[in-house]
């Protein structure tokens, strides 16, 4: 049985500068319209029995090209580019059934005026992710946004964590990632970088598989303080991962 890690209060540890957000599934929940997205695009280009299985591809921190290859194979990038637009058209088009977790918009102001360092780490374009952002109005909160258009390899490749740390200019040590795909923590722990996983729609065990020290399912019940003590306590050797609260 995994542990459970014991967050009453904050410990107030100068261990915690900065946090690495993913967007799709920790700053909003818009699987449900990805996955309606792309099947609404693969059926428009003669693709409209894919299983429900396959689709879980889509959900799992990969950059837009890596999942068109995936479905539709080698193409030239001229014509990868042109289906990522219809795609993308597609998406904006449902994008008012996207909204922000629970808690993850005070929780990022919180964090902001407190002085932590705030980078996001998406597989999104950037146009999506500067937009997103500011539609929640966090923009101004993020001191930099990576974004798939910033690597050639998209996660569970650690580039993309590795920029964003670059650019933060703080130490792996001090730094936490927070994910909800497995290839996203599987990219921050590359990275050197703690990684607490979020399960919004999933099950925590998977992502304390992947390498998360701890696992919430959203940010409701989240503060600094409890950032800070999963920080400290993850970075014990030989802690297991830890859960934090789920409603049943």
């Amino acid at each position: 049985m995994t542990a459970r890690l014991d967050l009453e209060g904050p410990t107030h540890s100068p261990m915690l500068r900065g946090i690495i957000f993913d967007m799709d599934g920790v700053i909003v929940d818009s699987h449900a319209a990805h996955r309606t997205a792309w099947r609404l695009f693969l059926s428009s280009i003669g693709r409209p029995h894919v299983p429900e299985s396959e689709l879980d591809f889509i959900l799992d921190g990969r950059k837009r090209i890596d999942i068109l290859q995936h479905f539709l194979g080698e193409l030239e990038m001229r014509e990868l580019e042109e289906l990522g637009r219809q795609k993308d058209c597609i998406y904006r088009q449902i994008q008012l059934e996207v909204s922000p977790l629970p808690g993850v918009i005070r929780l990022v102001r919180e964090l902001h005026q407190a002085g932590i360092l705030l980078a996001l780490a998406t597989s999104a374009s950037r146009s999506r992710a500067q937009s997103t952002l500011a539609e929640l109005g966090l923009l101004g909160c993020f001191k930099t946004v990576v974004t798939g258009e910033d690597v050639s390899q998209g996660k569970p490749c650690p580039a993309i964590y590795s920029i964003a740390r670059d650019r933060l200019k703080v130490d792996s040590t001090h730094l936490l990632g927070v994910e909800d795909a497995v290839s996203g923590i599987r990219a921050a722990v590359g990275a050197g970088l703690a990684c607490m996983g979020v399960a919004f729609h999933d099950a925590p065990q998977k992502l304390i598989g992947a390498g998360a020290i701890h696992v919430v399912r959203d940010f409701t019940d989240v503060t600094l303080g409890y950032l800070e003590t999963v920080l400290c306590k993850g970075s014990v050797a030989g802690v297991k991962g830890t859960i934090g609260t789920f409603s049943s």
